[in-house]
């Protein structure tokens, strides 16, 4: 079982990055993590006291984000480890002396790790008995550390049998799919289950086991940081360079999508169209990368095998100066056994062109022939470059907005979803788009001192009918743009039964401008400290609360975990007062109690959203039970009862939706636009959403994924989508015939 501290460890999935040069020496992380405990004490808004308190939690948090699980280490050793430093790492942080104790508590984790390993390796050499009633948990996030290492080689040979199980299962699963089908079976070649776990744990072990000293402290310095509230982190000098390619979509490359192997390989899933590979022309889909030679040298020397090594670190050797060349050993997907061949590349800019905010316009008729355009602007993220200021999303979106407005649009979608925030500066000067001039987010830092920061733009762009939409991952600056619009009754919120409930405020500070004057500084990392919260104009903090839509669609998320609320040491929610020239628009003109019987009677209606609340039932049901049964009859009966399910569901939709596609033919006309074609000034261009769009990347071929039959959506619209459309279409009617009734007055209220 993967443990969570390879979030700091291992990117699953990563396109390669950036330049960076070598560095003779590093930092002393003993005198970097002093630094930063003083910076802690400060900076960070919520002054915690600084005590043994604070130790434990600096303690609990750090074992917590090494074996998250529960798996590794036993009550002996976290008793130990507690007795010797839990109440003293506060102190030991000040004295510069807190890498040394978390190094050897480091050591013990890896020691454990290769014990279970080898456990593992003696079981998955015996057979199974598959027949008994054992049960093991889902999750053993709120389970007990196993007392000593009796109880833990109990505990972890029911890992080991359920992930044989759970493999097996899978194996006849696809092979049932593939015969039903008539399609190849995408696990024919495949490894026997029990080779394939011992190759997933041999990846574990190796990541363990390959960890420097930046490393260690990058875990530890982490769960220090995060000790104060759940996004005041750690970040490593190749993690904040990392974040800010990922802020101005843009790095520099190769411009290739890897992917971490079972067998220890790195698997080429994806190329960017018109990126450096791309222009080479070498490079192939699920070629398998297994050395690198980050110079492209003749010397062997610098030639690194990367079987089995991080992606990370994979990452590192691959990236470099744009215009320098990079030499990767590949063998080449459907090769030869053993054949390997040189692919030189030449590293270059690589935009990440899916991150861009993009655009919509949708032509829906209704049933009396009338034709309603409605835009849709998607935003993935508020990014920025923060270095240059090239890149900027809200001059994005605005180029975007005008030339919806240009093409006469009716009404407007605001796409939030997914989106995990970003620049603070970008969701303001947006926030303006939309509103008369006024507060966007009230800022509080931790003097109790609250600062305005209202839009900049002297009027708006857009004053027409809004739907914003938001889920569970919308937070940070999706909640600011969110909160404010509707406080302002400006937009309909249409989503989840909450936003995210991030309102916290991070900055960056270099670690390394704080430590002695003739320290090595290099590779000192930086703290990503909170250092405000942030408030809607109205004085509501969406910290923890999130925002709650005035629309709530039915959402698979409601069953789960997800959100601040959830996270631990999350700050608490409160407000303060309205900002003073804060002057919301009438409520009465976004109809929102019409606008919610409307909505309702449709998603009642909804087939689609009557399997959603099942979906939520059952998945809450599971996850109160927390265990799955290591009997195999048994979970071949769960499937089996699963799978006629899905196939009754699919062949509903398949009818149904046939239907809709039908209808939509008729009544949907989709233009797509995007920065490229706003840049070219081309015409709008009719295109089907139904269709997977390749222009920014070429992505493998997934042939288990290509076994699931369920039916995409018609036109591409999921039932959000398609009832935040429906919603859009109802606002701009009973706008327009409050205006045709004379009801609406000119600066948007109600008679």
């Amino acid at each position: 079982m993967i443990n969570p501290w390879l979030r700091k460890a291992t990117l699953a999935i990563s396109l390669i990055a950036f330049s960076n040069p070598a560095c003779a020496q590093q930092a002393d992380f003993n005198e970097v993590g002093r630094q930063m405990a003083i910076m802690l004490q400060n900076s960070h808004f919520a002054r915690l006291p600084y005590n043994a308190d604070l130790s434990r939690k600096f303690f609990d948090d750090y074992l917590k984000d090494l074996d998250f699980q529960k798996l590794y280490f036993t009550q002996q050793d976290v008793d130990g480890f507690s007795a010797k430093y839990g109440d003293r790492l506060h102190t030991l942080l000040l004295q510069g002396k807190s890498i040394d104790v978390a190094t050897e508590i480091y050591d013990v984790f890896r020691v454990r790790v290769e014990e279970r390993v080898k456990q593992a390796e003696e079981m998955l050499a015996a057979d199974f008995d598959f027949t008994t009633d054992e049960t093991v948990m889902m999750s053993r996030k709120d389970a007990n550390w196993p007392r000593n290492e009796a109880e833990a080689k109990l505990v972890w040979a029911r890992q080991i049998k359920e992930a044989v199980l759970a493999e097996t299962l899978r194996r006849e699963m696809l092979t049932r799919m593939a015969e039903e089908q008539g399609k190849p079976d995408p696990g024919a070649d495949d490894l026997d289950p029990r080779e394939k776990v011992s190759l997933r744990y041999k990846r574990l072990l190796s990541s363990v086991e390959d960890v420097d000293d930046e490393d260690v402290a990058n875990f530890f310095l982490s769960a220090v940081a995060r000790s104060y509230d759940p996004h005041t982190d750690y970040m490593s000098f190749r993690e904040m360079n990392r974040f800010k390619d990922g802020m101005k979509n843009e790095l520099v490359g190769i411009g290739a999508l890897l992917q971490a192997e079972e067998d220890g390989a790195t698997i080429i899933k994806g190329i960017v169209v018109g990126g450096p590979a791309d222009k080479e022309g070498s490079l192939k889909l699920n070629d398998r990368v297994v050395a690198v030679n980050s110079l492209n040298t003749e010397s062997s020397d610098d030639t690194t095998d990367i079987m089995f090594m991080k992606i990370d670190k994979v990452v590192d050797l691959i990236r470099g100066k744009e215009g320098t060349s990079v030499a990767l050993k590949v063998e080449p997907a459907g090769g030869a056994p053993g054949e390997t061949k040189i692919i030189v590349i030449e590293r270059d800019k690589v935009e990440l062109k899916d991150e861009q905010a993009s655009g919509e316009l949708i032509e829906m008729k209704n049933d009396d022939g009338e034709t309603r355009r409605i835009g849709v602007i998607t935003l993935p993220s508020f990014y920025a470059d923060f270095d240059e200021g090239l890149t900027r999303c809200s001059v994005d979106v605005e180029r975007i907005l005008i030339r919806l407005m240009e093409e006469k649009m009716d009404g407007l979608i605001f796409d939030l979803r997914n989106n995990g925030g970003g620049s603070l500066e970008e969701v303001r000067r947006m926030t303006g788009f939309f509103v008369q001039p006024g507060p966007v987010v009230q800022v509080k830092n931790t003097l109790g001192q609250v600062q305005v920061k209202d839009s900049d733009h002297t009027k708006p762009i857009y004053t027409g009918p809004m739907v914003v939409m938001t889920d569970k991952s919308s937070a940070s600056a999706s909640e600011i743009l969110a909160g404010a619009l509707q406080d302002y009754n400006r937009a309909v919120i249409v989503g989840d039964s909450s936003t995210f409930g991030k309102g916290t405020v991070q900055q960056p500070m270099d670690i390394g401008r704080m430590l002695p004057l003739f320290a090595v500084r290099d590779k000192a990392g930086f703290l990503k400290v909170t250092i405000q919260k942030f408030y809607r104009p109205s004085g509501s903090s969406t910290q923890m609360d999130g925002v709650v839509p005035s629309i709530v669609l039915p959402s698979i998320t409601d069953a789960l975990d997800v959100g601040e609320a959830y996270l631990d040491n999350a700050l608490p929610h409160d407000r303060i007062r309205p900002a003073s020239d804060f002057r919301p628009q009438d409520a009465q003109a976004l109809f929102i109690p019409r606008l919610k019987e409307l909505s309702e009677e449709r998603v009642n209606a909804s087939q689609d959203f009557k399997y959603v609340i099942e979906d939520i039932l059952k998945a809450k049901e599971r996850l109160k039970e927390n265990k799955v049964s290591l009997n195999k009859a048994m979970r071949e009966s769960e499937l089996a009862e699963s799978d006629v399910q899905k196939k009754q569901r699919n062949a509903e939709r398949r009818e149904r939706f046939k239907q809709i596609a039908e209808e939509d033919a008729k009544l949907f006309t989709f233009y797509r636009i995007t920065l490229d074609d706003l840049e070219k000034g081309a015409d709008l261009q009719s295109y089907d959403p139904s269709k997977e769009n390749g222009d920014y990347m070429r992505r493998a071929v997934d042939e288990t994924a290509s076994l699931d039959d369920t039916p995409k959506w018609p036109s591409g619209l999921n039932p959000e989508k398609r009832e935040a459309l429906n919603v859009i279409r109802d606002l701009v009617d009973l706008t327009d015939n409050a205006k045709m009734a004379g009801l609406l007055k000119s600066d948007g209220g109600v008679r």
